[in-house]
């Protein structure tokens, strides 16, 4: 199992991308060229690739990959509606298309923001700062979700000591913020990575000694939120946790509070990720995380919002203000997986070898559906927010200060 969601080659002028068709996981693994923004957009609005810094990065190295192809004169003669002579003009309307795929995350809206100072009418000159900035934002992103890791780790274990608690405890966590939404590692699920680190070194004995007290609470289960109508959790949280060896268990999306009330481990905390954070602190994320954090509120288990500070909005001042997106109705009505044998629990596969796609109904077809992807927490609801900055936690009127977030 491959859990690299982006494979960039980065040879300036040669360059290649591909992408893990997030829709086959987990039962199949196919990689999707992608050459221009149309590839770009088309990946990005059917969900082919999900998460907000994994959107941002697709839709740069779309964008990247179409000027490569205007270094060739073969190509641009193909194209009716580029005209060298107004590129700048003609790439700011295609990338106006690159955002209009998902409009609830703004770590695309970000990135796109930097491309159009990037971009002129001299091709060449555009293409290399595109490079430039395509593997700077890679690299960027993968050093900050580890930073992020170590910030939540420490800072949740440093929280458990002060409250002079021991022992194993469990964590919940609702969509996929792992490898599969970033450029690796993840987000969310790279603070519950790091955690689940420092358990193995406890268990295993390995860990250095400390001139100072540490924490002896040791994270031993994560609980993934199935996450319908999507299921990412399902697909592709489960498929990380497994891949990785962390303990888990996968519970439904209304199965959270039996969950904390009758787990024979304690739920410590929450951690989720963000499409987009405001100037108060609320949060944009996958639809079902505003439940979660009213159960986490009611039974006392802290909730943090894991995310880069590329995901910060600095011109929305409160969550009311956010666009949230809707979701084709039929997403909610059919639900696509693969085929399983009836008798054998094992996928069906077709002449060539590969899983059997099939989608099946659950609703009437006639009944109407209301299916937004996104739902906005608020900033009451959250205990934290864990940013490569540091954790942003709350001052003594409840109020996050947020402003070297945004710088």
């Amino acid at each position: 199992m491959s859990l690299k969601a982006i494979v960039f080659d980065r040879v300036l002028g040669k360059c290649s991308v591909k992408i893990l068709d997030q829709l086959l996981l987990p039962y199949q693994t196919q990689y999707l060229t992608i050459n221009t923004i149309d590839d770009g957009y088309r990946s990005i609005k059917s969900m082919q690739v999900r998460g907000a810094p994994a959107i941002a990065i697709v839709g740069v190295l779309s964008t990247l990959m179409e000027c490569q192809l205007l270094l060739q004169e073969s190509f641009v003669k193909t194209q009716s509606f580029y005209d060298l002579t107004q590129l700048e003009k003609i790439l700011n309307e295609r990338l106006d298309l690159l955002l209009s795929s998902r409009p609830t995350a703004v770590n695309l809206s970000n990135a796109i923001t930097d491309l159009r100072k990037l971009i002129s009418n001299d091709i060449g000159k555009t293409y290399n700062s595109l490079f430039q900035y395509a593997c700077d934002i890679i690299d960027h992103d993968y050093a900050d979700n580890f930073t992020m890791g170590e910030n939540g780790a420490k800072h949740l274990l440093a929280q458990l000591e002060k409250e002079a608690f021991e022992g194993d405890f469990g964590v919940l966590t609702i969509c996929n913020t792992g490898s599969l939404a970033t450029s690796g590692y993840g987000t969310a699920l790279g603070v519950i990575r790091s955690l689940y680190e420092r358990t193995k070194k406890q268990i295993s004995g390995d860990e250095q000694p400390k001139r100072t007290k540490t924490s002896n609470a040791k994270m031993v289960r994560v609980f993934p939120l199935e996450t319908r109508p999507y299921n990412q959790g399902s697909r592709l949280t489960a498929y990380e946790l497994l891949h990785d060896e962390i303990p888990s268990t996968l519970i439904t999306d209304s199965s959270i509070s039996y969950l904390v009330s009758t787990s024979k481990i304690p739920i410590k905390a929450a951690f989720v990720g963000a499409d987009r954070i405001v100037k108060n602190g609320d949060t944009a994320n996958k639809i079902g995380t505003y439940q979660l954090s009213i159960v986490c509120r009611h039974f006392g288990i802290k909730f943090y919002v894991v995310a880069p500070t590329t995901t910060f909005d600095s011109n929305t001042e409160t969550g009311d203000k956010i666009v949230v997106e809707e979701r084709p109705p039929n997403e909610f009505r059919f639900v696509q997986g693969t085929l399983i044998d009836g008798t054998d629990p094992t996928p069906v596969l077709n002449e060539s070898k590969t899983p059997v796609k099939a989608k099946v109904g659950i609703t009437p077809l006639d009944m109407p559906v209301w299916n937004p992807s996104f739902d906005i927490t608020p900033y009451t609801h959250i205990d934290g927010i864990i940013t490569e900055k540091g954790v942003f936690a709350k001052d003594e009127n409840g109020n996050f200060h947020l402003e070297t977030a945004f710088q």
